[in-house]
């Protein structure tokens, strides 16, 4: 008996099924292209986070850029165009310890602000005092700290305070409400994060 000829399975080349989408950052970042990402399908996009260091974005690899990363979510899908909101920053953790040298204190906050558009956000903040202070100004430092970004969070849109933190403004503000209370040398915003919903 003649053998019956196998059937021949069609090979799918998956590749060829999926789409390449541009990346867009938010009008806070000029709604530049950040990257590309590929999908078969477009929903597997949504709420997809991004990571990308500030220097790629602003084509300059300062000090000020080189130790930022920004945190963007995706959250439409247009053509092929995935536009995205930021939802966050931290400065590279090697940074952060160059920061805290032998004889100096570290005094680190931690608050939760709301925008003047409703936005909520925790922001975290460091600050580096030149010589080691007491216990006493810390808390002062911390304190008023506190207070200066919980207020000027309020009385900021949201796009704007990303702006600010990002490049420096909010620090340079801080800075300026506590350098009377004791040797403070730096502050900078350590990290921040947008609070989510996924509902």
């Amino acid at each position: 008996m003649a053998e019956q000829p196998s059937k021949k399975t069609k090979i799918v080349d998956k590749w060829k099924l999926k789409s390449w989408y541009s990346i867009i950052a938010p009008e806070s970042f000029e709604s530049r292209e950040i990257g590309q990402l590929v999908s078969a399908d477009e929903a597997n996009l949504k709420v997809r986070k991004v990571k990308i260091g500030l220097g790629e974005i602003t084509g300059s690899f300062s000090q000020s850029t080189a130790y930022t990363v920004l945190y963007f979510r995706i959250k439409e899908i247009r053509g092929k165009s995935a536009h995205s909101i930021f939802i966050g920053h931290e400065l590279v953790p090697g940074y952060v310890r160059t920061l805290a040298r032998r004889r100096r204190s570290v005094m680190n906050q931690i608050d939760d602000v709301v925008t003047k558009d409703g936005v909520h956000l925790r922001i975290k903040t460091i600050c580096i005092s030149g010589l080691k202070v007491s216990e006493a100004v810390r808390a002062d430092v911390r304190r008023v700290l506190s207070e200066n970004v919980k207020a000027i969070s309020k009385q900021t849109d949201y796009q704007t305070l990303v702006q600010e933190m990002v490049f420096g403004k909010l620090s340079a503000k801080l800075y300026n409400g506590v350098k009377k209370i004791g040797p403070i040398k730096r502050v900078e915003i350590r990290k921040s994060q947008l609070a989510e919903s996924f509902a």
